[in-house]
């Protein structure tokens, strides 16, 4: 068995997660079972419906919390009719408003606040129970109660104190005891003092053999916990990001991404790494042998793949742009926006859409209305892109920072040239300046301006003068060597 450990999971998922997701489908193509394991609590949404979203099986994921219980990993089902069978009292009134109901009781302020999986079923994931104007508990379900947090009145607030976790026959399987932040766990035979702990004890309670392998792809709180439980398990770290930071090295010390940091450290206990580049695989190698005399194990596995090439089904819209990630600040969705509005005056034909969710999405919004471009910018939102990008005619990218870069790999795959930044490692993989597309150079004292200005040319001049049709073609050759039928075996020789 591949245990793939990571933190948590959300609608706007990482790169991380959908490198889990495609890792999934090429472990399930050569036949090695797997499970992805995930750390974090999740109690604004069912952390099934965000798995099976990017395309996990049910069967594949284990949850921290629930992995004490009997509970499985399934979608909500639990209904209002079966929430409406424990109430109390047979006297009430219910009212809904969109993914919100409350059932309201007699005396003062008493209620349960109903949230639904969305405005059309009646599904309930979570109903917050009222007393006396007092939030006093949370019940969260799936097909039944998974688990329920409690509350009582501290400096004006309500003050989680209790989390107690069920088996599916309403048995307390453990609790989760929470004094502001510090939290212990409480087991019919054990206490552990801290999330860590938990993570060790259910490590040791997966009873590893020297038959498993363990990936970690995210180690920051967990990977101590994770290291000292494995037994005869081997380990493999994944790395996702640029692993140290550049203006903090010199001849004699390297700084390494604290993400990273623990795991190099423990290089001795470590099996080998994966990284998802050529560029990155030689550049750690060399900095272990210059700053840690040692020589580990690194392996290069591109963290996705493509199934197949994807052409177009009648004809490329022109002059048409697209860029997908998070939209969140370091990914410089800003700096893209005024680059197409620059060139815009030049190519009035030019389009961009914005594909993605997260907290730039407002202020995003907002930049793009500021600059009068309503009519050609628009934000898409989160889609599944696998038969939108061929429908382009470029990808371009404002980012300063990929470690691989999944939407690039993708974008290839649909035969788009890209315009970006040469910085490690992502661009510079999948950009072959002038053949199919352009790659600006960049240094630490290059203004936002010159940034902004130096897509707008690249723009321009590969709406004006390139063949796009040779760009076109050079991108599909670039795109079969991460053909999943070139990545699997890739896989299958870590594995064994």
């Amino acid at each position: 068995m591949v245990y793939n450990f990571n933190h948590g999971i959300g609608w706007a998922s990482s790169g991380v997660e959908y490198a889990q997701s495609y890792r999934a489908v090429m472990l399930r193509n050569i036949g090695i079972p797997a499970k992805f394991v995930f750390t974090d609590m999740i109690v604004a949404e069912n952390i099934e419906h965000m798995t099976k979203n990017i395309g996990f099986l049910d069967s594949e994921i284990i949850w921290l919390y629930t992995f004490f219980t009997d509970q499985k990993i399934a979608p909500v089902s639990y209904t209002l009719s079966d929430l409406k069978k424990t109430l109390p009292v047979d006297e009430y009134t219910y009212d809904r408003r969109g993914k919100t109901g409350r059932l309201v009781f007699a005396g003062s302020n008493n209620y349960y606040a109903v949230y639904f999986v969305d405005e059309q079923s009646e599904r309930v994931h979570r109903v917050e129970i009222v007393s006396g104007g007092y939030l006093i508990r949370k019940d969260y379900f799936t097909y039944g109660r998974v688990f329920s947090e409690y509350y009582a009145p501290l400096d004006n607030r309500a003050h989680m104190y209790l989390r107690r976790f069920f088996n599916e026959d309403g048995t307390v399987a453990y609790e989760e005891i929470n004094d502001d932040g510090k939290v212990m766990y409480q087991f019919p035979n054990k206490i552990l003092c801290s999330k860590e702990e938990l993570v060790g004890y259910m490590v040791s309670r997966l009873q590893l053999t020297k038959e498993d392998v363990v990936l970690i792809d995210r180690t920051t709180g967990t990977g101590q916990a994770i290291l000292q439980n494995v037994v005869d398990a081997r380990i493999g770290i994944v790395i996702h990001a640029d692993h140290f930071s550049e203006g903090g090295t010199d001849d004699d010390n390297i700084l390494w991404n604290n993400y990273y940091e623990y795991s190099f450290a423990m290089h001795s206990h470590v099996d080998f790494y994966v990284t998802a580049t050529d560029e990155q695989n030689r550049l750690l190698k060399e900095q272990f042998l210059k700053y840690k005399g040692a020589s580990p194990t690194v392996y290069t596995i591109p963290v996705g793949s493509l199934d197949e090439l994807k052409y177009p089904l009648i004809n490329r819209k022109p002059y048409s742009i697209l860029t997908a990630s998070r939209l969140a600040s370091e990914k410089h969705i800003d700096w893209v926006i005024e680059a197409v509005v620059k060139a815009h005056e030049t190519v009035p034909q030019l389009t961009l859409d914005i594909y993605g969710k997260g907290g730039e999405e407002k202020k995003l919004q907002e930049l793009i209305r500021k600059l009068g471009a309503e009519n050609y910018i628009i934000l898409r939102g989160q889609q599944n892109l696998k038969e939108v990008y061929q429908d382009y005619e470029l990808y371009l990218s404002g980012s300063m920072s990929e470690g691989f870069g999944l939407t690039l790999m993708e974008a290839i795959g649909g035969g788009l040239p890209i315009i970006g930044f040469d910085v490690r490692y992502g661009n510079p993989t999948f950009i072959d300046e002038g053949e199919n597309g352009y790659l600006i150079q960049t240094d630490e004292h290059m203004t936002r301006k010159q940034k902004i200005e130096a897509l707008t040319d690249r723009l321009i001049r590969l709406f004006t003068e390139a063949n796009m049709d040779r760009f076109h073609e050079y991108s599909y050759e670039k795109a079969k060597r991460f053909l999943t039928k070139e990545v699997e075996p890739k896989w299958k020789n870590i594995m064994g």
